[in-house]
């Protein structure tokens, strides 16, 4: 972008995300560490998010912004998700454009909250982000209707994203398949490829750190416990794997769908080598990285899975489903391997590879997991998103 006398000025940011902690999944993390790192370079930044429980409105000043939460409403078929009523919000969001005045506006979602916010912006003249997280498939599991029915709001969700997002100045999202995805579903004519970015850095040894080993070879799963997950496949796979190897596995993260998953396990009869952990902190979460042997993602609705950029920056190797955006994160038989989606067969064959392998093949697999991480750093993706709020266009950007 070129330089102006612009570019030091401190600017007042709005980010309009419909999800965001305490809920836990990629879009909320994203938008969490956005504040941070724009608060982190000396801007005035707010966020606009649903209340995480019944109640009024109000706002909370936190380390990474001034946090704006919107009255809400639960949803019966997902243990946190909430939603708004326009009729509700819209004269709060005007409210809130009167007295911070924002420079940019950054929605994370075409839904609810961040429809609205462009809506306001656009009336008012102020310039738009729009970054996709979603694809109209991950809301699948959460209706309780025959899939004729759910193609019908998946057309529809990308038609309502075309119409939403095309009115930004630049829409970006995580990675290049999801972009061409948005060309050729919701008909946006340009949207720029960027990844959510991951500071590396914080999941590798420290000097004079040592990881714990485990006593069997373990594979670790971080993620909500969720239907397109698919950790049930995984489950099936460990039980597939040879008795000798002792293939053990870690699940860490909640969802609705545990209860099925303990069952499974019990029905298996894995009570032993697969552990529950639940949510966990962030030191917890490095640690599990740090001492996993080998890192799985099953899921096929990946737009970018940064719990696999986190698991690769603490240089272990991954096998992950051959969908979405996940074949971008391996090279076959350097970092690790792709399986067939949804296939317990294949998935058991390529864990037993890597499990197989002397221990010196395996630290190469992952020295060569953390190599692939340094195009996805934090700062780049930041510096990247400064440069559009400050008025770069797709031409302007190199990413």
């Amino acid at each position: 972008m070129p330089e102006n006398d612009q570019s030091a000025k401190k600017l007042t940011i709005l980010i309009a995300a419909d999800t965001y902690p305490p809920d836990v999944n990629g879009a909320a993390q994203f938008g969490y560490r956005l504040a941070k790192g724009m608060t982190g370079r000396g801007h005035d930044v707010h966020v606009l998010a649903c209340r995480p429980s019944k109640g009024k409105s109000f706002s909370e000043f936190r380390d990474e912004a001034t946090v704006h939460r919107l009255r809400s409403h639960s949803v019966p078929t997902h243990e946190y998700f909430r939603i708004t009523f326009p009729w509700e919000i819209k004269k709060e969001i005007g409210l809130l454009f009167d007295r911070i005045q924002p420079d940019v506006v950054h929605i994370q979602s075409h839904y609810m909250i961040g429809e609205h916010v462009l809506y306001e912006a656009v009336k008012r003249g102020i310039r738009i982000v729009a970054t996709n997280h979603f694809m109209p498939e991950n809301l699948n599991p959460f209706l309780p209707f025959p899939q004729w029915f759910k193609d019908i709001v998946g057309r529809v969700s990308w038609r309502d994203m075309g119409k939403v997002m095309g009115q930004a100045d630049v829409v970006t999202t995580p990675t290049p398949l999801a972009a061409k995805a948005m060309h050729q579903h919701a008909f946006l004519r340009k949207v720029l490829p960027l990844s959510n970015g991951i500071d590396a850095a914080a999941y590798e040894l420290k000097p004079g750190e040592e990881a714990t080993p485990h006593a069997s070879p373990t594979v670790l799963f971080v993620g909500r416990l969720a239907e397109e997950k698919h950790i049930d496949v995984l489950i099936d796979a460990v039980s597939k794997t040879p008795a000798a190897l002792d293939v053990h596995l870690e699940v860490v993260g909640g969802g609705e769908v545990r209860p099925a998953l303990e069952a499974q396990v019990e029905r298996l009869g894995l009570q032993d080598r697969v552990k529950f952990l639940g949510l966990a902190s962030d030191e917890e979460l490095r640690r599990a990285y740090l001492s996993a042997d080998l890192f799985c993602m099953p899921g096929t609705a990946e737009l970018q899975s940064l719990v696999t950029l986190e698991a690769m920056s603490a240089s272990t190797p991954v096998v992950l489903a051959d969908a979405m955006a996940l074949p971008h994160l391996v090279h076959d038989g350097e970092n690790g391997y792709l399986f067939t989606p949804n296939d317990s067969n294949d998935l058991a064959a390529k864990i037993e590879r890597v499990l197989s392998l002397p221990a010196h093949e395996r630290a190469a697999m992952g020295k060569a997991s953390r190599s692939m991480v340094e195009s996805h750093s934090i700062e780049r993706t930041l510096q990247t998103f400064e440069d559009i709020y400050r008025g770069a266009s797709y031409d302007d950007l190199v990413v």
